[in-house]
């Protein structure tokens, strides 16, 4: 994935911990986290996600697509 520059898109909670996936190592991920799990609903919400956000202004970023909105983990030198 890394050497083709693809994101990760998953609702697997675990990409979340940013001390294992630290900002800034990898292309991207974007994590979808519902309260209830649902194909329909994460569709949704990458789309509002592909609408709202140009994706290569957060590369190397966590995406994290939550029922409230979008939040973005930048790599820590970024955020300084």
């Amino acid at each position: 994935m890394q050497a083709e520059s693809r994101w990760l898109v998953t609702a697997d909670k675990g990409f979340g911990d940013v001390r294992t996936y630290i900002p800034g190592t990898y292309v991207g991920i974007v994590l979808l986290r519902a309260f209830i799990e649902s194909r329909r609903r994460y569709l949704e919400w990458v789309q509002e996600l592909v609408r709202s956000v140009h994706l290569a202004e957060v590369s190397g970023c966590l995406v994290v697509v939550t029922p409230r909105g979008i939040r973005i983990r930048r790599p820590a030198e970024e955020s300084r």
